[in-house]
């Protein structure tokens, strides 16, 4: 189902079926963070690589700063598969074993429902 066009000022709504989430918990070693999301910050920037990977958000913990969350939802499990055999996918998995404190928690997930304020995305950022 594609989203609905809201008026202006509306959240877009949208139902998700078929598509599969992780929440990803990443523990940067000691004094590693700023590396760490170096590493993370160029991963995004080549996601267009994986039209599959439509949303990925990297989420700093507030209360341990040492703790970056990822939020990321693929269109479908062949798309999730695929997000693992892209280039830029095994250029992350070298490059940050140095960076962590340990292996990753993964929690797998089925996304049901998105709202999505459009400002959000209007909004001048500048990366």
């Amino acid at each position: 189902m594609e989203p609905d066009v809201p008026p202006s000022g509306e959240p877009a709504q949208a139902l998700l079926p078929g598509r599969t989430g992780l929440l990803v918990r990443l523990s940067s070693a000691p004094g590693r963070r700023a590396a760490l999301l170096d590493v993370l910050n160029r991963y995004t920037d080549g996601l267009s690589e994986e039209p599959g990977t439509e949303v990925f958000i990297v989420h700093l913990d507030p209360d341990d700063a040492d703790i970056v969350w990822l939020y990321e939802v693929f269109r479908d499990e062949e798309a999730q598969t695929a997000h693992r055999s892209a280039e830029g996918f095994a250029q992350l998995m070298t490059d940050l074993p140095d960076l962590l404190s340990g292996p990753p928690g993964i929690l797998r997930l089925d996304p049901l429902r998105m709202s999505l304020q459009q400002r959000v995305l209007a909004e001048d950022w500048e990366l």
